[in-house]
């Protein structure tokens, strides 16, 4: 198998594996939200521990931390991350499947606004236009729903701003996972140690099923991460944006036909509007990619 079908694969696996996701954080119950979060932040750490052990990059993960820079972003990050899990765990277990795709849905979207507020880029007419069906379609939503979707524009904007500080943090994929969770680690523990003296802790009290199913939360976590991490250095950006909405669309399915959750006429036209500004933003990127590429084989041409 070549470089780019393992690349492939392993991005296919990644959104994928996220994507069941709406599946997993349900049969932690009778676990509540919060209890689920902090067992996540808990045993990601120690399966980031493991991970960077195994490569032996306790060196680089030092030295990330010895840039003051650096650190400090990957701690905001870590926050805003615990902000877009808790979010998430909620909102599944509260039978709002539907609304968390359309938050990671809207993200590309947000992303391209991030890039013009924060970075200061000069946006093309088609991702305006895109813009614009984003925009429109959060009102239509809004609209039927009585009020803005909060789940969905939460989900949106932590996970966004979580990606612009990774950007900048500048940080391999392992690395940055380690110093994430080791930021979460000590909250978690805190909150489940105080959860088990007032007696509300689940963990071990419904099975042996529920106690490996919370243990294996941080496996759930770190295995999809690594394999983007496996399938970014293999696949040009165009390829990894149009994986990334395998993750939404599982979700949208499951929410629909797994959980039968409603989806009234104007819900489904704002989802309609946000797929096709999604198709123009897809677009847009790949004629990008491709008359780069045909710059760089001139240019290698007349050198």
């Amino acid at each position: 198998m070549n470089e780019a079908r393992k690349g492939l694969a392993f991005g296919a696996g990644s959104y994928l594996l996220w994507g069941l996701f709406p599946v997993y954080w349900p049969l932690v119950k009778p676990a509540g939200a919060l209890e689920i979060l902090a067992h996540r932040m808990l045993w990601s750490g120690v399966f980031a521990a493991l991970v960077v052990t195994s490569q032996r990059k306790w060196g680089s993960v030092a030295a990330v931390v010895r840039t003051p820079r650096r650190l400090g972003l990957l701690a905001c990050a870590a926050v805003l991350v615990s902000i877009n899990w808790g979010t998430y765990i909620w909102a599944v277990n509260h039978d709002h499947v539907v609304e968390t795709s359309l938050g990671y849905f809207i993200n590309p979207l947000f992303t391209v606004l991030l890039g013009v507020l924060v970075l200061q880029e000069r946006l093309r007419r088609s991702q305006w236009i895109a813009l614009g069906f984003g925009l429109v379609a959060i009102a239509v939503i809004a609209i039927d729903y009585g009020r803005p979707p909060w789940i969905a524009l939460t989900l949106a904007l932590s996970f966004g701003t979580y990606g612009l500080l990774k950007k900048k943090a500048q940080c391999g994929a392992v690395e940055g996972f380690a110093i994430e969770t080791s930021v979460q680690f000590l909250p978690a523990l805190l909150y489940l140690g105080v959860l088990t003296s007032r007696g509300q802790s689940t963990f071990g009290h419904h099975g042996p099923g529920q106690v490996l199913l919370l243990v294996c939360a941080g496996v759930v976590t770190g295995v999809p991460l690594l394999l983007f991490a496996s399938a970014a250095r293999r696949l040009p950006l165009s390829t990894l944006g149009l994986l990334q909405y395998l993750a939404p669309i599982l979700q949208f399915l499951f929410g629909v036909l797994l959980f039968h959750e409603p989806m009234p006429a104007a819900q489904l036209v704002g989802f309609v509007l946000v797929w096709i500004g999604l198709v123009l933003l897809s677009a847009d990127a790949v004629r990008t990619q491709a008359r780069q590429r045909r710059s760089a084989a001139a240019a290698l041409e007349t050198a």
